[in-house]
């Protein structure tokens, strides 16, 4: 394992310069709890409860607006509340895929305007630079993230390979904005040329695909264990979604509250004994 695995979030926090990733390590550590929760319901009412039950239990919320049928504005403010009151930041599961003049428009414009919100976002490589280009143009300036996907935890997953390889050698190109992956292991190292010696390189590895009580779904989602994602792999942000409130979004709070905690013990009992501390 590479020895960026071995530090500690707030040892990697002092030597990144993105306002985005800093802000990231800075609350896991903060908070002690490295665990992302994918609010994924179509709701309103069931998206912004969840985030308030889940909120002092996590690091990140993960969001996917555009799945919330009655949405209006009022939903962003009331989840920049709860990012404030519980202290965690939010990432904009968008996987941009086009151009660059549009996705800076995506980015910046229409109904959701995800660039004045959302901390991080994410996007697919397979159009080449120019997408890191036209989201950097937006996010930048603001103080953004972007993680490329440079992996999936779907079955049958074309981003592998040299497809993987590439989204690193992008991401290099671009360390002032990209800050990481979306992967299932870390990308230290991965893409280097003959002769080219491993750069000195921190990318924050965000991975999906984590659970306690199932190996799989029905739809091609295939899980693995925080200490096999975090201690085994290198990773450092569990993403769980049904695994803490349950398939039709109707469990109890209290049930909810014990199903974040125990995601939350368990991804930092990993990295505990990743980077070798006892407390």
């Amino acid at each position: 394992m590479a020895s960026v695995a071995k530090r500690t979030y707030a040892q990697r926090a002092v030597t990144h310069t993105n306002p985005a990733a800093k802000a990231l390590l800075e609350t896991i550590e903060r908070k002690r709890t490295n665990l992302c929760v994918s609010v994924d319901v179509t709701k309103q009412a069931d998206f912004l409860r969840i985030i308030d039950i889940v909120g002092p239990y996590i690091c990140l919320v993960k969001t996917h607006v555009d799945v919330i049928e009655d949405f209006d504005w009022s939903v962003i403010e009331r989840l920049q509340e709860l990012s404030t009151k519980h202290d965690f930041q939010i990432f904009e599961d968008r996987k941009f895929a086009d151009i660059g003049n549009t996705v800076a428009l995506q980015y910046s414009s229409g109904v959701y305007k995800i660039a004045s919100w959302s901390h991080i976002t994410n996007a697919h490589p397979v159009p080449g630079p120019s997408i890191i280009s036209g989201l950097s143009s937006v996010g930048l300036p603001l103080g953004r993230g972007l993680l490329l996907l440079a992996e999936m935890s779907t079955k049958g997953s074309l981003a592998t390979g040299s497809y993987t390889e590439e989204a690193v050698r992008m991401a290099r190109a671009n360390r002032d904005f990209v800050i990481g992956f979306i992967a299932q292991q870390r990308m230290d190292g991965v893409g280097l040329r003959e002769g080219e010696s491993s750069p000195d390189e921190d990318f924050l590895i965000l991975t999906p695909g984590v659970g306690l009580d199932a190996k799989g779904d029905a739809m091609g989602q295939q899980y693995r264990t925080p200490r096999e994602v975090v201690l085994e792999s290198g990773c450092d942000v569990i993403i769980v979604g049904r695994g803490v409130y349950g398939k039709d979004n109707a469990a109890n709070p209290d049930a909810v509250r014990e199903q974040a905690e125990r995601y939350r013990a368990e991804g930092w009992k990993a990295y505990q004994e990743r980077v070798g501390i006892s407390n």
